[in-house]
């Protein structure tokens, strides 16, 4: 059963000139390192960069809090498996580790969209 659905876009270039002014001090407050890492990795990283920042917003959608005390941005990383899917990895123990998560990015130069789908797990 579906929780939630958030979604979530922004323009690159926003991404860009934030990276311009505080370089890695913003993103270290907001992605973990295997995610910086991750973004690094490409020519253009501020379209990788905006990407997760997309998911995370519409994961904080998706769970109905937006970013609070009950959602920080740092509680989830988005990382990929040895296909490239995103997915969401909860890096701290909390009431929404009880869900199933479904992670979508797309990207072009000039926009990055996420959308994210919070289901209950099945009963065993």
């Amino acid at each position: 059963m579906v929780k939630g659905v958030g979604i979530d876009i922004i323009e690159v270039k926003r991404i860009k000139k934030i990276i311009e002014k505080y370089g890695d001090r913003f993103f270290n407050r907001i992605l973990t390192e295997s995610e910086i890492k991750y973004c690094k990795s490409f020519s253009k990283p501020d379209l990788h960069f905006a990407g997760r920042f997309a998911s995370k917003e519409a994961y904080s959608k998706s769970i109905g809090t937006g970013i609070s005390k009950d959602f920080r941005w740092k509680d989830i990383e988005i990382l990929n498996d040895r296909r490239g899917k995103p997915y969401i990895n909860h890096t701290v123990e909390s009431d929404y580790t009880k869900y199933k998560f479904d992670v979508s990015i797309s990207h072009t130069d000039e926009y990055a969209c996420a959308v994210v789908i919070c289901e209950e797990l099945k009963p065993e």
